[in-house]
């Protein structure tokens, strides 16, 4: 059974942008599929059990171009996920996520990790069309 997955994308626009966009976890409902709203600190996330509030942790590195997210849930078991923007040229990056098992019991998670990175992909054709139409390309 796989225990991960890594999905990457190319946005044309600025890392630095795009680490500014993605490291705010208000943005997080304009492209993550689960979060139904998210602030510093705390969100609600709409889940096949129904919407659950959880805390919200960002940690983000500028220098590294690293944003990490851990998700405590009301029963104490905590979710994290892994990000790193990596800068091509002035107005291109790469965008990755490494995608690791939900925190639900070894029984139910047979197809979690697989139905999660199909909803990843969505997300990060979302989140490209996002960052690309709030950049306007350097013409010089």
């Amino acid at each position: 059974m796989k225990r991960f997955d890594v999905q990457g994308v190319e946005i044309a626009a600025p890392g630095p942008q795009v680490h500014e966009f993605v490291a705010d976890p208000r943005m997080l409902p304009r492209w993550a599929e689960a979060f139904e709203s998210a602030s510093d600190g705390a969100a609600v996330l709409r889940t096949p059990q129904g919407r659950v509030e959880v805390a919200l942790t960002t940690e983000a590195s500028r220098e590294y171009g690293t944003v990490d997210w851990r998700i405590t849930f009301p029963d104490g078991s905590v979710a994290r996920a892994h990000s790193r923007i990596v800068s091509i040229d002035r107005d291109r990056c790469a965008f990755t996520f490494v995608l690791t098992p939900p925190p639900v019991p070894l029984e139910a998670l047979e197809g979690a990790l697989e139905a999660q990175s199909r909803t990843l992909a969505r997300e990060l054709v979302t989140l490209k069309g996002l960052l690309e139409a709030r950049h306007v390309p350097n013409s010089t």
